[in-house]
């Protein structure tokens, strides 16, 4: 019964408050829903003041447990003036201010030349210690072999052949040329082809030639083809007129 007592006057003290467009209740509502209930006001401050009263102290202070922050950035806000501070709390700042997740790119000349020392001997000694770890080795000292491990020199049983051989930007320019060649010799046996069949006077001539019109030659061409760059003969660079 005294619960509900105490609710319904905090129920109408606060219909009083926002009825006078406030939001948070006074001295003044409570006292008008205390008349509105039908208590007299009068006798409060005499029975506040008795002598056989009861004290009830205040509930003694805990702190909250501090919740660790995964992140944190900025001043945390506090409420201003006008909002009551039975309101909840502004959120944390990373959640409303800009906070840049990069960093700058460094172009100090020094700073990247280090940096790229560093990262080039990092790679060399990664690929030493991979080859080391799955090839033969061999050790400075007879006694430990496990001890300073050096990657074992194969000798070469040609050594002048790397010099020898050619490369790959040559091969490249090697197998444009022939296909050009090949091109134009294709072109111009068709050419020939053509112009023995429209040659009405060629009967003989044609009766002579194998089936299809086209001579022999590129065959003969083809088997005495070398394979080597260095014994085939010396081939002049095609120049392309301009049209």
């Amino acid at each position: 019964m005294m619960q509900s007592y105490i609710t319904e006057i905090g129920r109408s003290a606060k219909m009083y408050c926002e009825h006078t467009a406030r939001s948070v209740p006074t001295l003044s509502d409570t006292v008008v829903t205390l008349i509105e209930m039908g208590f007299n006001v009068d006798t409060l401050p005499v029975y506040a003041k008795r002598s056989q009263r009861m004290v009830i102290t205040a509930p003694p202070v805990t702190n909250a447990p501090v919740t660790p922050k995964s992140l944190s950035a900025g001043q945390k806000r506090t409420h201003p003036s006008h909002i009551p501070g039975h309101f909840p709390e502004f959120p944390d700042p990373h959640t409303y201010i800009k906070t840049p997740t990069f960093r700058e790119p460094v172009s100090d000349y020094q700073v990247v030349r280090e940096k790229a020392a560093t990262q080039r001997r990092d790679v060399e000694r990664a690929l030493t210690r991979f080859m080391a770890k799955t090839g033969e080795t061999q050790s400075l000292f007879k006694d430990d072999i496990s001890a300073f491990p050096l990657i074992a020199a194969r000798p070469s049983t040609i050594p002048y052949l790397n010099a020898l051989l050619p490369s790959e930007l040559e091969l490249q320019t090697l197998e444009e040329t022939d296909s050009s060649e090949q091109d134009d010799q294709t072109d111009s046996e068709n050419a020939a082809g053509n112009v023995i069949a429209d040659d009405p006077s060629a009967d003989k001539e044609n009766s002579v030639l194998p089936p299809g019109g086209v001579v022999p030659s590129t065959k003969a061409s083809e088997d005495n083809v070398i394979d080597n760059p260095y014994l085939r003969p010396v081939k002049k660079p095609k120049v392309r007129r301009k049209k």
